[in-house]
């Protein structure tokens, strides 16, 4: 894989910051059905989808070290079965993801608005394709494991949780929460680590990255393995964890996140009309089939 030039990062980013301001009031030719300022908001989630909540209360209660590391030794052989990436798309047709306080769409629907908007916005191939299969790892949920261990913000195990983390009053129940290494800022890991040597809770993020790390680029890759570590991404914590590579690949991130989480605004798109052109994209990247 192949570091993209600086260059294409700094227009990229400009791109994104461009349209990150013009969707505050218009997306596309629609207007937006709701504020951007109440993406995310926990606050209006806790009074209209109190499953939100309760989502979060089992995950930040189970997502220990010893989960995480249970986790991927079980699923980073890759040994549950092969699919086409169009396959895996359309088995996410029936999943709605219940940490989303923004939409209630399935992931299909989600995947075609993120992709849509990065393809309306003029980016990279490789960027429209990230935005399409982003979220393919929640093929977990058909391999028998709960939402709480396949959705939802990701954060680091093994060392303190920030407060920035979302509900994070509920991470007391962890396990790890009082444990005398595990609570300390650092944990098991050093100042500048790098996030390779860091254990996130695991999810369909993680999962996914290692079924796909060897068809993008590094950047893709990245983008996918980290989307949903909000706290790090959009709240500024971890820091002290990251090394150079990571802070060099977090601003692709946060190009990426606008596609994500504001295309939610939109109409459900037209999986028929759309399925075309993204087969045509899965091809230039990905073979016929590829191992889960």
């Amino acid at each position: 894989m192949k570091l993209l030039q600086s260059n294409q990062l700094t227009e990229a980013v400009k791109v994104a910051e461009a349209w990150e301001g013009f969707v505050k009031t218009k997306y596309g030719s629609k207007s937006v059905k709701k504020e951007t300022s109440a993406f995310r908001d926990y606050d209006i989630a806790d009074q209209e989808q109190p499953l939100v909540a309760a989502f979060y209360k089992e995950n930040h209660a189970k997502q220990s070290l010893a989960h995480v590391l249970e986790k991927k030794k079980l699923y980073g052989d890759l040994n549950h079965g092969k699919m086409s990436i169009w396959e895996a798309l359309e088995l996410m047709n029936t999943l709605v993801d219940e940490s989303d306080p923004d939409t209630q769409l399935s992931q299909i629907a989600h995947a075609l608005q993120s992709a849509e908007a990065a393809r309306k916005d003029n980016q990279p191939r490789w960027m429209i394709l990230t935005a399409l299969i982003h979220d393919l790892g929640k093929y977990l949920f058909f391999l028998g494991e709960p939402q709480w261990t396949v959705v939802g913000d990701t954060f680091p195990v093994g060392c303190a949780f920030s407060d920035k983390i979302v509900y994070s009053h509920y991470l007391k129940e962890n396990p790890d929460y009082h444990h005398p290494v595990y609570s300390t800022r650092y944990g098991l890991y050093s100042p500048h680590c790098g996030l390779d040597n860091v254990h996130l809770s695991y999810g369909h993020d993680e999962y996914l990255y290692h079924v796909v790390k060897n068809y993008l680029p590094v950047e893709a890759a990245y983008i996918i393995r980290h989307h949903s570590f909000y706290s790090c991404h959009t709240e500024g914590q971890y820091s002290w964890l990251l090394n150079e590579h990571d802070v060099e690949m977090m601003k692709w991130v946060k190009v990426f996140n606008q596609y994500d989480l504001y295309s939610k605004a939109e109409d459900e798109p037209d999986v028929n009309q759309l399925k075309p052109y993204y087969m045509d994209l899965i091809q230039e990247f990905f073979p016929d089939k590829i191992k889960w």
